[in-house]
């Protein structure tokens, strides 16, 4: 098993040893609460990172910003270089969330620029937490927003082992089941090719690297990682792992399930409109939700899918969102860093998140069940904390 091994050539000094000390040894205790109160640049990143290489614990640290959390990931990835350090914030550089104005009559469609290196980002967090313990995640309040389930994206990933037998063909077809694009000539993130018997692979989680396997008949022949770019063989591989390239993908029984919870909400929904008079928002909700369940019916997904999380993940209503925090062991740390400043902030993301949809579901355009595709409740957040420090 991997261990956190600090690097850094300086020492504790002044109060540091002590507040190590007495840290380390409540955490060690099980105590659930601490704080750690310390002035501006007295050292409190070096502190936390003498923390952690003594408690050995999966760590989530929780920054306010985007830009003080990768400043947090530079700092820690130099004080654990072997380690695996990783950054979790919003993939979007910008987001405009569907929202409608009752007094204006204006309905204003989601529109979004995803950065496909802050989504690459997030897929390795996600991975590195189901292969390994050393793991420290910057992440910003995007942590306690709706992810996929966790056994769900662990179910799906496509182990492949040299001299496996295993039809190409069903390995495309898993591939696709994943998420996963077929582009011939545009070959990036998130896609395969297939020349003959050999399919290369793009992981979600990779930059530079793809994974190449060679098949003779029905089995693996080899399986070799390459530079996307030159195509050079970087090294051979026993065994690889390709996790999902969306961390919403689902089977498709539980897809086709949640396709009929969906029609079973949509037409207690509309009778309910209908009832009222709203016969505007009835034809508004009957067109939208057939054409997204006719798009999952087709290809797997919709645009919006997250407003079906709940039906596609199987909790019930009300039931909080799987996030970031389910895909941690049972026995992990948080550090909350300017936590006068991200606590309130945890606190406030539900209200602004429910006021806008509060519109939204009144007026026809979505189903009640988007409530349910929502970032955490503060009393749900504090249920999921296991031991926190707060800086």
């Amino acid at each position: 098993m991997m261990e956190f091994k600090l690097q850094s050539e300086y020492t504790p000094g002044g109060d540091q040893p002590n507040a190590i000390a007495a840290l380390t040894e409540s955490i060690n205790a099980g105590s659930r609460h601490q704080t750690l109160l310390v002035a501006t640049g007295s050292g409190k990143t070096y502190t936390m990172a003498q923390v952690i290489a003594r408690v050995q614990k999966p760590t989530l640290v929780i920054a306010h910003n985007k830009t003080l959390a990768a400043q947090l990931c530079g700092e820690f990835k130099e004080f654990f270089p072997d380690n695996a350090v990783e950054y979790f914030v919003s993939y979007y550089d910008y987001y405009q969330p569907e929202a409608y104005i009752p007094q204006s009559d204006t309905y204003i469609e989601k529109d979004s620029s995803i950065n496909d290196e802050i989504d690459k980002l997030r897929h390795s967090a996600t991975m590195s937490l189901f292969e390994r313990r050393d793991v420290i995640i910057v992440a910003s309040v995007s942590c306690i927003y709706g992810l996929g389930s966790p056994e769900e994206y662990r179910d799906l990933v496509l182990s492949l082992r040299k001299g496996m037998n295993i039809d190409r063909d069903q390995v495309l077809r898993k591939l696709v089941d994943i998420q996963y694009d077929r582009n011939d000539i545009n070959f990036v993130r998130g896609k395969f090719r297939v020349r003959g018997d050999v399919v290369e692979i793009f992981p979600a989680s990779y930059t530079e690297r793809a994974v190449r396997v060679e098949f003779f008949g029905d089995e693996i022949d080899r399986i070799v990682e390459i530079d996307t770019l030159t195509g050079e063989i970087l090294g051979e591989r026993n065994h690889i792992s390709v996790y999902p390239a969306s961390h919403f993908a689902t089977s498709r029984e539980k897809l086709e399930r949640a396709i009929v919870n969906i029609e079973a909400e949509a037409e207690e929904r509309l009778a309910w409109l209908r009832t009222q008079n709203k016969l505007l928002e009835a034809q508004r909700l009957e067109q939208r939700t057939n054409f997204d369940i006719e798009m999952m019916q087709e290809m797997g997904y919709c645009s919006g899918i997250e407003n079906y999380s709940r039906h596609i993940t199987g909790r019930k209503p009300g039931e909080p969102p799987y996030t970031l925090l389910d895909f941690f062991p049972q026995d992990y740390l948080i550090i909350v860093d300017e936590s006068h400043v991200t606590i309130p902030q945890i606190r406030g993301m539900y209200e602004g998140d429910r006021s806008r949809k509060a519109a939204l579901v009144e007026h026809g355009f979505r189903l009640p069940s988007a409530f349910d595709n929502r970032p955490l409740m503060f009393p749900e957040f504090e249920e999921r904390v296991r031991q926190i420090v707060y800086v």
